[in-house]
C-alpha cells in the first residue's frame, strides 16, 4: 500500500485552488467555550480533513489568528470557514433556519451511543468546554444529546480527540 503525501492528494484533487471550491459536507461544527487553543487548533484540522462547511466558535473560544490555533491546525485555518458569535445559542438559532439538526456531544440523561443515534443532513455538531461541558441553554436547545461509551477510569474523552470520532462519524453515516 503507497502512502501519499498530502502534496499528493492536493494534486490528484486538482490542486489548491479547486480544493479550497470543492463542495464541502452538510455538517456544521459549534465550539461552545472552548478554552484550549490547541484543541480549536485540532478542531480545524480535523474539521478540514471531513469537509465541514463551518465551525462556529463561540464565548470564550479563541479565535484565528493566534500561534496556537495556527500550530495544531497545520493551515486549515486558511481552509475552513469559521465565525466567531458571542453565545453558542446564536450560532444555533442561525443552524435551525437552514433546517440543521443540532446534536450536542455531551454525557446526559438523555444521551445516546453516538454509534445508535440518527443523524440527519445538515448536522450542527456542538462540543463544549473541556470541563464544563456544553452549557444547559444549548442542551435545552438541542435535538439530540449523543455519547461516546467509556470503558476505563477517565468518564470522558480529550473535546478534540471526540470531536473527531463524532465528525467521522455522522460523515459516514449521512453519505448513506
Amino acid at each position: 500500500m503507497k502512502i501519499r503525501s498530502a502534496k499528493e492528494n492536493i494534486k490528484l484533487k486538482g490542486g489548491l485552488k479547486n480544493l479550497k471550491v470543492s463542495p464541502r459536507n452538510e455538517i456544521y461544527l459549534v465550539l461552545d467555550n472552548i478554552r484550549s487553543m490547541f484543541n480549536v487548533g485540532a478542531m480545524f484540522r480535523t474539521s478540514d480533513g471531513a469537509r465541514v462547511k463551518k465551525i462556529y466558535l463561540c464565548g470564550m473560544t479563541a479565535t484565528p489568528p493566534r500561534e496556537q490555533i495556527s500550530k495544531t491546525s497545520l493551515g486549515a485555518v486558511d481552509w475552513v470557514e469559521w465565525e466567531y458569535k458571542k453565545t453558542a445559542i446564536e450560532a444555533i438559532l442561525e443552524l435551525k433556519k437552514i433546517g440543521a439538526q443540532i446534536v450536542a456531544l455531551e454525557q446526559t440523561t438523555k444521551s445516546v451511543d453516538f454509534k445508535k443515534a440518527r443523524y440527519k443532513k445538515p448536522i450542527a455538531i456542538v462540543v463544549g468546554h473541556e470541563i464544563k461541558g456544553v452549557s444547559k441553554e444549548v442542551l435545552k436547545a438541542a435535538d439530540l444529546h449523543i455519547e461516546i461509551q467509556m470503558h476505563g477510569r477517565a468518564n470522558s474523552l480529550n473535546v478534540a480527540t471526540a470531536t473527531g470520532i463524532i465528525l467521522f462519524e455522522a460523515l459516514d453515516r449521512i453519505k448513506k
